[in-house]
């Protein structure tokens, strides 16, 4: 198979990346806690907690010179919802282009771990909508899935709502239906109410074990969004039981409106040791669990299945990344933006 990564880096790519690490750089830690404090409202009472409510917009606001204040991500906004499907409190960050949206409405983006996720995701959404006459892309409206904890990674939380229900899962684990229920039944309708979005161009990511629960909703609903990005996905979790899921597909896909699309991305350091370095025990663990090897050989796999040729494709297209020089953690950020290139292509 052809590793796109290492063929071209289109010029196209460069402010995705650019927006990454601005974001990363500085706005990532205090957007949340601005938009809690102006305006926000949890499901305790407040209008952005009733569907069809938009949340209030932060203030601006003057700034003493020289005076230190909480910076705020703009265009963001953020409540806390507890779902009755789950019981669980999540933290919800929505980013809503300022631009017209099309006829059919705007295309959306769903981020898992959102907490981490949405600020670079919701940055680079907005460099999008700002060279939206040159590329002609539309701009989508981006959602994260995080956690009311407020941690970047709620390892508990995460650990139960990501992985798939099975014999291997232990009692904290196994959530991902209730969980996708949550997001189907109850997030999608309030979103839907927010903004304008078309229901047929919406997207899933998900990175680690959100990328496990990315393969999860593609197997079992393949009809519940359109374009589903797989990010370092945790194939290894329960002697990999989420292989045992993907029989089936076609059928399931053939139901739905629209075939969806897949990227799998890795990084190439995911099941290496870095040049320079010694082989550790986390090195050793992650060359065991063969990050890199299960990413590509499940995209081979779907490639095959979905040949236009077999008659009974599952997907309408499949893309396999090796990210160069990337690790399990560093791989997110260049994940974000290859996946949402490929979600807007």
């Amino acid at each position: 198979m052809k590793n796109s990564q290492t063929k071209k880096a289109p010029a196209r790519r460069r402010w995705l990346g650019s927006a990454a690490a601005l974001a990363v750089a500085g706005l990532a830690p205090a957007f949340a806690a601005t938009a809690a404090t102006k305006g926000n409202a949890t499901e305790k009472g407040g209008a952005a907690d009733k569907a069809g409510d938009k949340p209030a917009a932060g203030n601006a606001g003057a700034v003493v010179d020289g005076a230190w204040v909480q910076a705020a991500l703009p265009q963001a906004q953020q409540t806390d919802l507890r779902s009755r499907n789950t019981g669980q409190h999540y933290r919800i960050f929505i980013s809503i282009p300022d631009t017209p949206a099309p006829a059919a409405g705007h295309p959306v983006i769903y981020a898992l771990d959102g907490n981490a996720s949405f600020p670079s995701l919701a940055l680079m959404a907005r460099t999008v909508a700002r060279r939206s006459k040159v590329t002609g892309r539309t701009a989508p409206v981006v959602v994260g899935i995080g956690y009311a904890s407020g941690e970047d990674y709620d390892g508990v939380a995460r650990s139960r709502d990501y992985t798939p229900p099975s014999s291997k899962a232990s009692d904290k684990e196994g959530g991902a239906d209730r969980f996708l229920d949550f997001i189907e039944q109850e997030l999608k309708p309030r979103i839907a109410a927010l903004a304008k979005v078309d229901p047929q161009r919406q997207a899933l990511f998900g990175h680690s074990y959100g990328g496990l629960f990315t393969l999860h909703a593609l197997f079992t609903r393949p009809a519940a969004f359109q374009t589903f990005i797989a990010a370092s996905p945790s194939i290894w979790w329960g002697e990999r039981f989420i292989l045992s899921e993907q029989a089936g597909l076609a059928a399931r896909a053939a139901a739905a409106t629209r075939k969806p699309q897949l990227l799998l991305t890795v990084g190439e350091l995911e099941q290496a040791v870095a040049p320079g370095k010694q082989l550790s025990e986390r090195s050793a663990m992650l060359m065991e669990k063969r990050m890199v090897d299960a990413a590509r050989d499940l995209a081979a796999d779907l490639q095959k299945q979905s040949a236009p040729d077999t008659g009974k494709a599952a997907l309408t297209r499949v893309r396999f990344l090796a990210l160069a020089g990337e690790d399990h953690g560093s791989a997110l950020f260049p994940a974000l933006s290859r996946g949402l290139e490929f979600f807007l292509e």
